[in-house]
């Protein structure tokens, strides 16, 4: 497991029956629970390759056009539809930790943060990005 400097050793914080998203009342596996790494790394590369046929048929490939692109697909898609194009394709959904959709504003904060790369990579023993942490959301599971 790929757990966060900012807890401690997995083994020093977690009981024999935690899972990702348990304090946050959410079940071990299925719907509604947090999406694991697998999944969440699959709908970034089918985001980002999507972001790149943008970026290459407006842009001529820009590196920095492309995180512009995937940013804006990030806030309109998550702000609206609660999900990116990737997302969705891979069962999961941007959600709040007290319940329903995200908002437009936690969609632009969670979205820029996204988009400096760091925030994401550093996990909390739940599996959410500070991104995540910092906007109070969730990336839940959709399908079982």
């Amino acid at each position: 497991m790929i757990g966060s400097w900012l807890e401690g050793p997995v083994q020093a914080t977690r009981d024999a029956d935690d899972y990702p998203g348990r304090r946050l009342g959410l079940p071990a596996r299925g719907r509604g629970s947090i999406a694991r790494f697998g999944r969440r790394l699959l709908a970034l590369f089918a985001d980002w390759g999507l972001c790149l046929l943008v970026s290459s048929a407006f842009f001529g490939s820009d590196p920095w056009a492309t995180l512009g692109v995937f940013t804006v697909e990030n806030v309109l898609l998550v702000g609206t539809a609660g999900c990116t194009a990737g997302q969705c394709a891979f069962g999961m959904r941007v959600v709040r930790v007290t319940g329903g959709p995200a908002s437009f504003l936690q969609a632009l904060g969670r979205s820029v943060l996204l988009s400096l790369a760091l925030p994401a990579l550093i996990w909390d023993r739940d599996q959410r990005g500070l991104h995540d942490r910092f906007m109070g959301t969730l990336l839940v599971r959709t399908r079982g």
